[in-house]
Order: structure tokens, then C-alpha cells, then sequence
């Protein structure tokens, strides 16, 4: 196999030149076929119109976009010049953008429409190198002015895109010349992670990261050259980020679509896919619209659903028992896991053949009707979704990584996937289960995860003193996570050891920015934010008792003690408010930072129990101390 993203993607192009590479939708709703053949004619002469705007090997190249097929070419491009680029969704706010940009010291970025180029010009004193930006949606000429005055040269894709085609008929070669001058070791991107009002990291990956997992990848997923890739995550994640790698070594094809049920579902029907890779929110919403959809039948057509469901839950129970897919920490027996399920399972086959007829299959028409498996990462599979999706036999495999490695160190294998477990360590990858010391606690003790493997980056940019934090030598990574091996090697996730929240639409967040600013009110004493894994973020608030008691009396508040106070509604709307004032998109938050449900706690933390020597918040005891609580602040009414 090549050794850079961009010669791998040069190598398949003259292996399967009219093999559909992309189903995009250009500028309307139904999808247009792009080749592997046309998209390296694309790629090349976009890359041209790079080099005539003067980028060069080792150059940052912001990249500011959602998922559109622009993208890939502009990635692909600017890769094989061998410079990197720094990407970001629209989402990002312009604190984010103007931070990543001026700290990756961008000349040039590629933004996709005016609402990002604005973001840029309202705080382009503190990006001074950016001179250069190319807009995928042409500019208006208000913006355009704006950015004239400001010092920057704007031009349109289609325009870079024309100055390239030029170049490339006198230097036909060039692109495919300087493609073959990369190597393994050099840099592919910078990747953010989330920050708020704290500055994120950025992630230097490189070829040989990527390039590892699109060898390995495929050895435990079986796709098929020409299968359809349905996407919906963002582009620039790394999750989606190694998927169209993956899909471009094994000469397979991706169509672009959105995470919105409206959107999302008719191009199942439209597209067909075999294969789509998602974040656990998406499965769930999914199920969720299922069972919705039941519901507002009801009647005769529930009932026959729930029964149904009910004996594939069973069936599917039997089945991974007899197949060995349960995990094994220690205390199954193999041969009782054999003998076991064997009488029910043919007594209950006729019926879970019945309900494939009656319920199953036309769940998995509505998915196209050739779907193979689905990805999920980013997040925890919650274990209802994971279960509801094995009954009715769409296969989910649960993938595990970080930003960190580039992502993917494990994927529940297509061939035996072992429920509530993301799988092995991948080829060349290895885990190692330790505790607060370091020390190797073996199979089937729970501990912190490390890693290490090819996929491991290179380090943060800029910041040696954070990459040693988690790098802790001899090539393990400190995932933060905490979790277990089974007998097999097989690892199960039980939690976080390090502060960042993933929620299950796969956004990052950072806890302790959110935390600060609420702790910054008066009433507020001390603030735990939680959400690993859950749809939305919560929060622990500690109250100042004295302040709390005073602002009761002087509003007429009646006080039979503290902890009733507490349950009032006046209370409860004074800190809904102070909230909702200190996590807001003018202190520079976004949407999923919020904070939709909170608990008042009438004690103060203490060191020992909630706090550590150090008086840090132990997230992982307070996790387990406030147990009941947390449960009631993720329960859906």
C-alpha cells in the first residue's frame, strides 16, 4: 500500500478510474456521480490553483467548512502539496476560528460562505499572517469590501479552480510530482479539539497515522470495492475524517447526506447505501422514530411490535450465547453457553422467523434494503439501542478512539462481535489496562485505558507540556478513559478518568470552562457539569448557603430549613437564570454547552469524598456518591 493519503488515492484512481468515487447533491436534491478518474482531474487542478496562489510543502491551510464535495478535493489537494490543513466546521464560533487560525499561523484559509468569513473579519487584528482566503459560495460585495479593507485578497473556488486548470495544461505532471515527494512522517492536519472559553489543543496527525488504520481497517470490516458509504458526521472530525480514507483505499464510494431524519432517510431509499458510519445520537434517534411511529399506530399494530421485539430481544440473547458473542470476564462457561440456548432457540425460531416477516424486514427496507452494517463512534452506544438494533439484525459495530490517535484504536469485528464491547485492540495497536499509578492490572480488572500504535500522533501542536500529559512513554497514550479487558482481549468502556465529556451526538466539551463561569456567580458555591455520553449536559451546584438564605428573606421567601429552600420554585428559577446568563452564545458557548437540567446540593464538597488532595473534583467518585441524582437528571419525562 502507499505510504501517504494522497498517493493511496492516486494508486486507486488508476486501479478503478470510472468507479464512482462521490454521490454529492449539487445544488438540488438528487445525487450526481463523481469518478475516481474525475476527481483526480479536479484535485489536480485545484492543487495547481494552490501553487499559483503561492502555497508551499510544510504550509498551514485553514479550512472552515460543512461536509460538501469541495471538500474532499480541497483536503486531497492540499495534502498532496504537502502542506496540512486546520479544519472547522460552521459551527465553530468566531473565537474558535480566529484562535486556530492565528495560533497555526494560516496565510491562506478556505471558508464557505460570508457567515464564516465574517467570523474572521471581526477579529482580524489577531490573525496578522492570514492574507489569502478562497470561498466556496462566492462572496457578497459588502463582505468582500470588508475583507479588502482589512488586508485580505478573497477569491472564489471556481476562480482558483480556473488559474489551476491553466497551469495544469502547461505542467500536466505537477500534482502527481509532488504528491510523490511526501512522506509517512509528515504532518496531514491539525485537528482541534473543542474549547471554550480555554484554548484547544491542536492534534497533529500524520500520513502514517491515517494510513495505518486504512491497512488495518479493512481486515475487520468487510467492504466491498464499490460499496455505498452514506455520510452524515462532519467532515472535518477525525472520525469522518478516516471513513473516506478508508472508503478511498478499499476503492468504495461515499454519498454526502445529513444527520436530519427529513434528509437522512429518503436518501436511504434513494442512494441504497450498504454501510454508514454515525454517532450513537443518530441510532438512537432512529430507534426513537420507530418506536414513535408505533405508537401513533397503536392498537393491534403495537401490540404485535412490542411481542415481537420482545422474542428477537430473546432469540438474539440465545443466539450470541450459543455463538460465544457474550463478553467473558472471568465467570461464563463456554460449554454451558452451548448447551444452554440450544432447546429455546428452536422453539423460539418459527416465531422470530415471523416477526423478520412481519416487523423486521420492513425496518430494514426503510434503510434501503442492501444495508450491511453500521459504524458507530465518537461516544458510548447506550446499551438499550445497541440491543434494540441486534434484535431486529441490523448489525451495529461499535468503534473506540480519540482525536489522539487518529481515531480508531478498536472496532467491534463484523465477523465475531462481542455485545457491550468495542472490540480488540486493531492490528499493531495494544491496550493496556493501568491503575492511578501506571501500574498493568491485566485482563478483567477495571482501570484507566492506554494505548499504543501507529495511529498515535505526533504530539499537540505547540505545546510539548501538554502532549507529555498524556504521552506516557514508550509510546502509551493516557486515553482518560475507564474500562476493562475480558479473557479474550476484548475491551468494554465504563467511563471517563479525564474531564472531557463526549456526548452522543459526538461533540466534545470541555467541562471546566462551563464550570468557571456558572461558579462565577454569587449564589454558586462549586459546579460539576455531567453528560458523558448522555444527549445533553447536566450539572452538581453547591449553592452559597449564607447567600441563598439571604436573597430568600429579602424576597419573602418562607424558610422551614436549607434543604427545602432548596426545592422551591423561586430558588430554582434564580439559578435557571443565573445559568442560563453564564452559559450563553455572547459569552461565546454553543447550543450543546448548555445546561438543560441541574440538582441543588445543600452540602459542600469535601476533600476525600468529592475532592482530591489537590481540592480537583474526583469526577469519577462523584459519579458513583451521586449516583441516584445523575439518573434522575438524564431521564427523559
Amino acid at each position: 500500500m502507499a505510504e501517504t493519503l494522497p498517493l493511496l488515492f492516486l494508486e486507486k484512481v488508476r486501479a478503478n478510474p470510472e468507479l464512482v468515487m462521490q454521490y454529492s447533491k449539487q445544488g438540488g436534491d438528487s445525487f450526481k456521480p463523481t469518478s475516481y478518474k474525475e476527481m483526480a482531474e479536479e484535485v489536480a487542478c485545484f492543487a495547481a490553483g494552490l501553487l499559483e496562489l503561492g502555497v508551499k510543502r510544510g504550509d498551514n491551510i485553514g479550512l472552515i467548512s460543512d461536509n460538501r464535495k469541495e471538500w474532499l478535493i480541497t483536503d486531497l489537494a492540499v495534502l498532496g502539496l504537502g502542506a496540512a490543513d486546520v479544519p472547522r466546521g460552521c459551527d465553530a464560533t468566531e473565537q474558535e476560528i480566529t484562535y486556530i487560525l492565528s495560533f497555526s499561523s494560516c496565510s491562506l484559509t478556505v471558508l464557505e460562505n460570508d457567515k464564516q468569513l465574517a467570523k474572521i473579519l471581526a477579529n482580524k487584528k489577531t490573525i496578522p499572517e492570514l492574507k489569502h482566503a478562497i470561498m466556496y459560495d462566492k462572496a457578497s460585495d459588502a463582505i468582500a469590501k470588508e475583507a479588502k479593507a482589512a488586508g485580505i485578497t478573497l477569491y472564489d473556488y471556481a476562480e482558483v479552480f480556473a488559474k489551476g486548470q491553466a497551469r495544469r495544461a502547461s505542467k500536466p505532471g505537477e500534482y502527481e510530482a509532488e504528491a510523490a515527494k511526501g512522506t509517512p512522517n509528515d504532518v496531514a492536519t491539525l485537528i482541534y479539539t473543542s474549547g471554550t472559553t480555554g484554548e484547544p489543543k491542536g492534534v497533529m496527525l500524520s500520513h502514517k497515522n491515517f494510513m495505518h488504520q486504512c491497512e488495518v481497517l479493512p481486515e475487520i470490516i468487510n467492504i466491498g470495492k464499490g460499496e455505498i458509504w452514506l455520510s452524515v458526521l462532519p467532515v472535518w472530525h477525525s472520525f469522518e475524517r478516516i471513513v473516506q480514507y478508508a472508503i478511498i483505499a478499499v476503492s468504495a464510494t461515499i454519498a454526502y447526506s445529513k444527520p436530519i431524519g427529513a434528509i437522512m432517510l429518503p436518501d436511504f431509499q434513494a442512494i441504497k447505501p450498504h454501510w454508514m458510519a454515525s454517532v450513537p445520537r443518530i441510532w438512537e434517534s432512529v430507534k426513537d422514530g420507530i418506536y414513535k411511529n408505533i405508537r401513533q399506530q397503536g392498537g393491534a399494530k403495537k401490540a404485535l411490535f412490542t411481542f415481537f421485539v420482545g422474542i428477537g430481544e430473546s432469540w438474539a440473547l440465545l443466539r450470541n450465547m450459543l455463538l460465544g458473542r457474550l463478553p467473558n470476564f472471568g465467570h461464563r462457561s463456554r460449554l454451558l453457553d452451548i448447551l444452554l440456548p440450544i432447546i429455546p432457540l428452536i422453539l423460539l425460531a418459527p416465531l422470530r422467523g415471523l416477526g423478520e416477516v412481519l416487523i423486521f424486514k420492513k425496518i430494514k427496507t426503510k434503510l434501503g434494503g442492501r444495508f450491511r452494517a453500521g459504524i458507530s463512534g465518537g461516544g458510548a452506544m447506550p446499551g438499550s439501542v445497541d440491543v434494540f438494533f441486534d434484535t431486529v439484525g441490523v448489525q451495529i459495530l461499535e468503534g473506540y478512539g480519540l482525536t489522539e490517535t487518529a481515531p480508531v484504536l478498536a472496532v467491534r469485528p463484523q465477523r465475531r462481535p462481542i455485545m457491550g464491547t468495542v472490540g480488540p485492540a486493531m492490528r499493531g495497536t495494544e491496550f493496556k489496562i493501568v491503575d492511578e499509578q501506571g501500574k498493568d492490572l491485566g485482563r478483567c480488572k477495571k482501570g484507566v485505558v492506554w494505548a499504543r500504535g501507529p495511529q498515535v500522533m505526533l504530539g499537540y501542536y505547540k505545546k510539548p507540556d501538554l502532549t507529555a500529559k498524556v504521552m506516557k512513554g514508550d509510546g502509551w497514550i493516557d486515553t482518560g478513559d475507564i474500562g476493562m479487558l475480558t479473557k479474550d482481549g476484548y475491551l468494554r468502556l465504563t467511563g471517563r478518568a479525564k474531564d472531557t465529556i463526549v456526548l452522543r451526538g459526538g461533540e466534545n466539551v470541555e467541562p471546566l470552562p462551563i464550570e468557571q463561569r456558572i461558579n462565577d456567580s454569587m449564589y454558586v458555591k462549586q459546579t460539576v457539569v455531567l453528560g458523558q455520553d448522555e444527549r445533553y449536559l447536566a450539572a452538581l451546584i453547591v449553592p452559597d448557603q449564607d447567600i441563598v438564605m439571604s436573597w430568600a428573606k429579602d424576597n419573602n421567601i418562607p424558610i422551614v430549613d436549607y434543604e427545602t429552600l432548596l426545592a422551591q420554585p423561586e430558588v430554582r428559577e434564580l439559578f435557571d437564570y443565573e445559568i442560563s446568563q453564564a452559559i450563553s452564545a455572547k459569552n461565546g458557548f454553543k447550543t450543546f454547552e448548555r445546561i438543560f437540567k441541574f440538582e441543588l446540593l445543600p452540602q459542600l464538597f469535601e476533600q476525600g469524598k468529592e475532592l482530591s488532595a489537590k481540592q480537583e473534583i474526583k469526577r469519577h467518585a462523584i459519579n458513583e456518591i451521586y449516583k441516584q441524582k445523575i439518573v434522575k437528571l438524564f431521564k427523559i419525562n
